[in-house]
């Protein structure tokens, strides 16, 4: 009596047929849904990163009337969206000797974030509230008020003196 067994030819067919629904599982499952997404000041940096695909930068531009919006990456067109904010942006950097200076900014709103979750590194203040993109490794800081950066700011640099 000869015992019926699977070769290696039809076991190798089975794990390849699997691994390419496994990817497309994988893929699908990952892209997000912008109207899925919700966007704020606080979660802009990590809602950014959710758009990356095979480590590339994303950027959100919002052009001159900022109600129109889009999601690029690598200067692709990924998607476009109404602008989750009603009033004027500012941009800032803070500089050791001069302290805070505002960016001026070619469109409304730009913000980008590289592969490795490096943004800009630029202070967003909207309505009442400053949010602090610089660090590196941790997610973004949100602060009451522009001065309250700064104070932090110069907390952090004396304590590296």
């Amino acid at each position: 009596m000869k015992k019926k067994a699977f070769s290696l030819i039809e076991l190798m067919i089975v794990i390849v047929i699997v691994g390419v629904i496994y990817t497309l599982a994988i893929t699908n499952l990952r892209t997000p849904k912008l109207e899925d997404t919700v966007f704020s000041f606080k979660t802009l940096k990590e809602n950014l990163l959710s758009f990356s695909k095979d480590n590339k930068s994303v950027q959100l531009i919002c052009k001159k009337s900022c109600q129109d919006c889009a999601i690029y990456s690598n200067g692709e067109k990924l998607q476009n969206f109404k602008s989750f904010f009603t009033k004027d942006v500012h941009f800032y950097r803070y500089d050791f000797f001069q302290g805070m200076i505002e960016v001026e900014k070619e469109n409304c709103f730009d913000f980008s974030v590289d592969a490795d979750g490096v943004s800009d590194q630029v202070i967003i203040v909207y309505d009442t509230k400053a949010y602090d993109y610089t660090p590196y490794f941790i997610e973004t800081i949100e602060y009451d008020s522009l001065e309250d950066v700064a104070k932090a700011k110069e907390q952090l640099i004396g304590k590296v003196e």
